[in-house]
């Protein structure tokens, strides 16, 4: 390499060193100005002053966060996780033709069901769980709170006595935990998720195990496995109420991805809480508390179901108010005396006659084949009222037992005639027991009692007897 070579070389690279001194200089200058914001640099990680300095790429670190759907039906849209059926299910395109032939059964449930859905929503969320599952009641009692079936299930979720007590739901004459809008929604997820994971995380076998009880499912299960069979949801031989019960959530989850194309017409539901909890600290009347709150006494009750008196006793100390109103019944209560939230007017059994004089008895004693709801009917008595008469704690009967049984008909009907005007009512597309106890003034208990063998679920064209004052 000749000299005026070298000395080129050597004559740049002392370009490129004092550049890079005067950059490095430059640096620690405006390092000391503002020394609190710029990080000490690590001495292993001093750059090279000879390399050329590169500029790096900047990259946009943070992604911008999804749009949070101003409709709840969107949200449970965005956390369905059970729409992995393959194929062409016939059982699911059955119940889905049904949703799609009777909009109003789903318009009216979302209707109802407004009050309720965000907290069932939420709740969901945080343990993780298909929003698939907020649709549940809409399966199980239409999202009406009042829902009673012939099997003596109640509440949104319908539960039983004996599952609700074994999951905390409390249940006495003036309060019933089943109804408790918060208590059973809990109550109602805890079972699923122990259903879940009893059958090994399948959602499919934990509903259906919620329809008709995890011995059944189990007992198909052991039944396919020693036969060779699948032991999937779809093979298993379950009663026929069970066989539809989880492919008519299934279709019902896929009516409300697309409600337009089944022309069901979904009213929006803010995605925001419709009510709060306001802490209690004494009886009251929720009508006297509508009246302060300044709050629709049928919608107060409907978000608290469970004080099955409307008076605030033996249930949990809170209430659930529409959020609007929360504040100014937190206030309200501060400044009021105990006396002016409770009425003077005496409560009657919820299940007793309308009499109080002695009642009739009789015994039956108990044949092979007999169990409480064969002769619950049988006798035109309740099941609970047998399990009262009798102090049983359960179902079980053994053959040769003797039963009490007292009459609940004969004095109240003639009570009733004596006192009442009868009314013959045609129930009408969109009635309950609820709304036609309201629209008489009547007792919703009473209701019951006087037509016995009408279910919670009425239809159209059903003929209902009313007693009411002349």
């Amino acid at each position: 390499m000749s000299s005026s070579i070298r000395k080129s070389i050597h004559s740049d690279a002392l370009t490129r060193l004092a550049q890079a001194i005067a950059v490095a200089v430059s640096a620690i200058l405006a390092g000391c100005q503002s020394t609190s914001q710029v990080p000490q640099t690590n001495a292993a990680h001093i750059p090279n002053l000879s390399t050329p300095i590169k500029q790096k790429p900047i990259w946009l670190s943070e992604k911008p966060s999804p749009q949070v759907p101003q409709d709840v039906w969107e949200r449970m849209r965005q956390g369905f996780q059970l729409q992995d059926v393959p194929g062409v299910n016939p059982r699911i395109e059955q119940q889905r033709l049904w949703f799609a032939s009777n909009p109003s059964f789903l318009e009216s449930a979302g209707e109802r069901g407004s009050l309720y859905i965000h907290y069932i929503v939420e709740r969901l969320e945080e343990r993780n769980m298909p929003l698939e599952l907020a649709l549940l009641p809409v399966i199980e009692s239409a999202y009406n709170p009042m829902a009673y079936s012939s099997a003596n299930a109640v509440g949104l979720w319908q539960f039983i006595p004996s599952t609700g007590r074994y999951f905390n739901l409390r249940q006495t004459r003036f309060y019933d935990g089943r109804r408790d809008i918060t208590a059973s929604t809990t109550a109602a997820l805890d079972y699923l998720t122990r259903l879940h994971d009893m059958f090994n995380g399948d959602w499919l076998l934990a509903l259906a195990a919620y329809n008709s009880g995890e011995g059944t499912v189990s007992r198909a299960i052991e039944r396919n496995e020693k036969l060779g069979l699948p032991t999937d949801y779809w093979n298993l031989p379950l009663p026929q109420e069970t066989q539809a019960y989880v492919p008519k959530l299934l279709a019902l989850s896929q009516v409300v991805l697309a409600p337009e194309a089944y022309g069901v017409n979904l009213n929006p539901i803010a995605n925001e809480p419709y009510f709060q909890v306001v802490e209690i600290n004494q009886r009251m009347d929720l009508s006297k508390v509508a009246a302060v709150a300044n709050i629709d006494e049928d919608e107060l009750f409907q978000l608290n179901p469970a004080f099955k008196q409307r008076t605030t006793i033996d249930g949990p100390q809170h209430l659930l108010v529409p959020t609007s109103k929360a504040q100014l019944l937190t206030t309200s209560l501060s400044t009021m005396r105990p006396e002016e939230l409770i009425s003077q007017r005496t409560f009657k059994p919820v299940f007793d006659n309308l009499d109080s004089g002695p009642r009739l008895t009789r015994n039956y004693r108990v044949k092979r084949g007999d169990n409480l709801a064969s002769i619950a009917k049988a006798n035109k008595v309740q099941v609970k009222d047998l399990q009262r008469w009798n102090k049983l704690s359960g179902h079980n009967l053994k053959v040769g037992q003797t039963l009490v049984m007292q009459d609940t008909g004969r004095k109240t009907t003639t009570l009733a005639a004596n006192n009442k005007k009868q009314t013959r009512y045609k129930v009408k597309q969109g009635d309950s027991l609820y709304i036609v106890a309201k629209r008489f003034n009547v007792e919703m208990q009473h209701l019951k009692r006087w037509n016995p063998r009408v279910g919670q679920a009425l239809k159209p064209g059903q003929m209902l007897t009313v007693y009411s004052p002349h």
